[in-house]
């Protein structure tokens, strides 16, 4: 809540391990090897089935929603 409020209105370059700490931002990049391989909001990346959607579905076991 503290980092939501801290980053509003402003350009945030985020690195995370777990994803539910960036879902709610604008726009996800997926790097693989060095590479952009995938971008869009969490709901786009889920729908493609690629990375971050196994990725996604590897953390949250189920559990998280996808809206938080």
């Amino acid at each position: 809540q503290n980092l939501e409020k801290l980053m509003a209105g402003k350009t945030v370059i985020a690195i995370a391990h777990r994803l539910s700490t960036i879902a709610h931002l604008d726009r996800l990049v997926v790097i693989d090897q060095g590479r952009i391989v995938e971008q869009g909001t969490h709901d786009e990346l889920l729908e493609m089935g690629g990375i971050y959607s196994d990725l996604w579905a590897r953390q949250s076991g189920g559990f998280i929603a996808a809206d938080r």
